[in-house]
């Protein structure tokens, strides 16, 4: 079975076959991103953004409501996070630096959720001493970009069970199995720590409310898998006495391989965070593209862009300006630019960003407990 024939499969744990995002927008019932929207978003922020630009962040729930919210005066909270279950890869890093780009334009405090929980319980490859592990180098990732500890909390699960557990046992009380099976495809094979595992990724949205004693609308930034988590969380939100979460995805930055989104699962398919320079551009040198079967004919016919990953690099991370991007579209189109030469326009490019960042995330190896959610338990007490 070839790539395009294969059954589109997206869910919060696997993600496989051509992805369809306008059939996703159907299937879980989210929104569009307009114009009009895109306009209102801009004029609350001050500036544009390139993920809403190209129509990478492309769907919502509630936006609307919130930037009404917002022009009222009542300030929202960020929530989002990461499942420790590998290092973390390139796409991992899109919808972070959205996140930190809401956090700054909107000035408001973001709830970063390590799920470790989660992967222990998915994963019967992962021990906890592994997911600890991945807990703490994701987190170095994250702060790698850029946050600061005075607005961002970092939960990790196992360790803030306290922080989380009262809210978490009142959303799983509102969930019945029937629910949980109906959205998240549970069986009879799924333990039962990852049957209740939903009701605690529901718990960051609601934890602001708690600790200020007052209902706070809270934005959830996240690619389009995760949106299953939302939707539950949404459903018990007021008769638990919060707002519902307003959330807004973004489609996924592509695999190196041919079809499917990055996967820390397949080594050769992502560029991690922890990939010596070396090895990413190996790995770009070896990517698949949208190139013809020769030379000849591709200079002759062009090649195509749009299946292409390594031109999705230059449009989610490497190519901010639309004229370089357009160029580089049209000397593909064109049959100008060979995808050997493409690749070697990318590949320092990916080389100088893993450099920088892992530099940076040295830089923050001590800082780490400066962002950790036990700071809430004083704000919890008062």
């Amino acid at each position: 079975m070839s790539y395009d024939d294969e059954e589109m499969v997206v869910t919060p744990w696997e993600v496989r076959g051509k992805v369809d995002y306008d059939r996703l927008i159907e299937k879980f019932g989210t929104e569009r991103i307009t114009d009009k929207l895109k306009e209102k978003i801009y004029e609350a922020a001050g500036e544009r953004h390139i993920l809403l630009e190209r129509d990478l962040v492309y769907s919502h729930r509630d936006l609307d409501w919130l930037l009404k919210e917002h022009k009222k005066g009542n300030k929202f909270i960020l929530y989002t996070g990461r499942g420790p279950s590998g290092h973390t890869h390139i796409g991992h890093l899109v919808p972070w630096r959205f996140t930190k780009w809401l956090q700054e334009r909107f000035d408001t405090r973001l709830y970063f959720q390590m799920t470790d929980d989660e992967k222990f319980l998915f994963n019967p490859e992962l021990e906890l001493e592994d997911v600890y592990q991945y807990t703490y180098e994701n987190t170095l990732d994250l702060l790698a970009l850029g946050f600061e500890p005075e607005d961002t909390y970092i939960i990790d699960d196992i360790k803030h069970i306290d922080l989380l557990y009262k809210i978490a046992v009142r959303v799983a009380k509102k969930v019945t199995f029937s629910t949980a099976r109906a959205v998240y495809g549970f069986d009879n094979s799924m333990n039962i720590g990852g049957i209740w595992y939903p009701a605690m990724q529901a718990v960051p949205a609601f934890l602001h409310s708690e600790i200020v004693g007052e209902k706070t609308p809270c934005l959830i930034p996240c690619a389009i898998d995760q949106d299953p988590y939302w939707r539950v969380t949404r459903d018990v939100a007021e008769g638990l006495g919060y707002y519902k979460p307003a959330s807004i995805q973004n489609k996924f930055v592509p695999g190196l391989g041919e079809g499917g989104k990055m996967s820390a699962s397949d080594p050769m398919s992502a560029v991690f965070t922890t990939d010596t320079p070396k090895m990413a551009k190996k790995k770009v040198m070896n990517a698949f593209t949208g190139g013809r079967a020769t030379a000849k004919e591709q200079r002759e016919l062009g090649a195509n862009p749009y299946i292409c990953p390594v031109f999705k690099y230059y449009k989610f991370l490497f190519m901010p300006d639309d004229e370089d991007l357009s160029d580089i579209e049209k000397r593909c189109t064109g049959g100008d630019l060979l995808c050997g030469e493409c690749k070697q326009i990318l590949a320092p490019m990916m080389m100088e960003f893993l450099e920088k960042h892992q530099a940076a995330r040295e830089e923050v190896k001590d800082r780490v407990h400066e962002f950790s959610a036990a700071r809430l338990r004083d704000e919890m007490k008062r």
